[in-house]
């Protein structure tokens, strides 16, 4: 009687990195809107709460990242990718994985090489006045820094994981998703956005829930904008 050794785990289609620190309420909503087939990563960023093995035993892989910071969280769930595609999204189920499906598709078809999602608040408390002020000058100064005419610089993305290890993303706070758009901007990537629904979040913000934190991610921001263009490199290619 011969022995088949058990199949070999096939890789996800599109990973979607979800960093997390306290997330325990929303995790249950975020992960049953995750498309059949992905693969959710979940970052746990140092949760008291019990987020990380919620996480796990609604089937999502889970890693941990100690050093505190979106950046930190986010790249550690990039790291830990190994699909084709990699998504990134809140933990918070103020933005529905599932809106990345068409994100990955202009992707896949090499209409765009990074898409990201311009958030359309949908109901009172989705977005507080301050963090929307504040993403608008971003966006302005983005604009001014590198060309590009979007309007947000918001969580939820989707891009190749190869160009985007290529882009060297060495910010590991809250300058990180914007450092990711103005070196792909810089390495001639074809970026789009595309409206999505913005809801109220589960639980309350830690980066803009308060003036000081939205001014602390700003000022993270324009560091960011600040840094001279890398030199181009053959890997920046998000192709």
């Amino acid at each position: 009687m011969t022995h088949s050794s058990p199949p070999t785990p096939r890789t996800a289609p599109v990973d979607v990195v979800l960093p997390c620190l306290d997330e325990a309420a929303a995790l249950p909503w975020v992960l049953a809107r995750i498309p059949a087939g992905w693969r959710a990563i979940v970052v746990d960023n140092g949760s008291t709460d019990g987020s990380a093995e919620i996480a796990r035993g609604l089937g999502a892989t889970v890693v941990h990242e100690p050093r505190r910071g979106f950046g930190a969280a986010c790249h550690t769930g990039l790291l830990a990718a190994d699909a084709d595609i990699v998504c990134f999204c809140d933990c918070d189920a103020s933005l529905d994985p599932a809106l990345l499906i068409p994100f990955v598709r202009a992707v896949r078809d090499g209409d765009s090489d990074l898409v990201l999602g311009r958030r359309r608040p949908q109901g009172r408390g989705a977005w507080p006045p301050h963090a929307r002020l504040g993403n608008l000058a971003l966006a302005r100064m983005l604009r001014r820094r590198t060309g590009l005419r979007l309007h947000d610089l918001g969580p939820l993305r989707a891009a190749r994981r190869t160009g985007l290890l290529g882009l060297g993303l060495t910010d590991r706070r809250s300058g990180y998703p914007l450092q990711m758009v103005v070196r792909a901007a810089d390495a001639g990537w074809r970026v789009e956005e595309r409206d999505v629904p913005y809801r109220p979040r589960t639980g309350r913000s830690k980066v803009t829930g308060t003036w000081r934190g939205t001014w602390h991610a700003v000022r993270d921001m324009r560091t960011v904008l600040h840094q001279p263009p890398l030199a181009p490199r053959p890997q920046e290619t998000a192709r």
